[in-house]
């Protein structure tokens, strides 16, 4: 018999992390062998543990599933990580594949393609799904935002006024006016409105 593939499920819901360390320990092959509710417990965990997959929620608490993966990375370049998700925005899969994740999987999964892309993702492969794929192209056809543009866009989103922004980040207000120019030719939209749905359905930026 085949070792069992030794899995740590992160996820900050205990509702939905306990479905699938249930659902995972019941499948032939697949062994649950840790589960951590939080970016820093996953970091602990991966280093005590070592497992051979471990399935990342991007929205957590403490330290986010991006950096999370980022850092067991520095510390084990060959972790390997299946992405599991609610979150769908072109710029949150960018941020995922790019720190290193071998698979994104949306929570509405069956229970065939969690098993099967685990499986793949532990033998070396990517998983991608075609939404997801197309997407990703998406994003990568675009302008990225410099550091300051999102410092700016951010703000946006929170509801601050030009005059308060330039505040917050110590620059002139016409400075701020120009960052604006700038966001809005790369989101494609034309006001400051249209900038932030967009940015929040992009996953470029989250509500707090």
């Amino acid at each position: 018999m085949p070792e069992s593939i030794r899995i740590l499920v992160v996820d900050d819901h205990h509702v939905v992390r306990q479905g699938l360390v249930a659902l995972l320990n019941i499948t032939p092959g697949i062994e649950v062998i840790g589960e951590a509710s939080d970016g820093l417990e996953a970091i602990r965990l991966h280093r005590s543990l070592r497992p051979d997959v471990t399935l990342m929620d991007l929205q957590l608490p403490k330290l986010g599933g991006v950096d999370a993966i980022l850092r067991i990375r520095a510390e084990d370049p060959a972790a390997r990580f299946v992405v599991l998700t609610t979150f769908d925005g072109d710029e949150d899969i960018y941020r995922a594949l790019q720190a290193g994740a071998k698979a994104y999987l949306l929570k509405g999964m069956t229970v065939e393609e969690l098993t099967s892309t685990i499986r793949a993702v532990h033998s070396g492969k990517t998983r991608i799904a075609a939404p997801i794929a197309e997407k990703l192209a998406e994003r990568m056809s675009g302008q990225a935002l410099t550091t300051r543009e999102h410092e700016v866009l951010e703000r946006i989103v929170a509801g601050r006024s030009n005059k308060e922004i330039a505040s917050d980040l110590n620059i002139s207000e016409a400075t701020v006016k120009s960052h604006i120019n700038n966001l809005l030719g790369k989101l494609g939209v034309s006001d400051r409105t249209n900038a932030a749905t967009v940015a929040i359905q992009r996953g470029i930026v989250h509500l707090k």
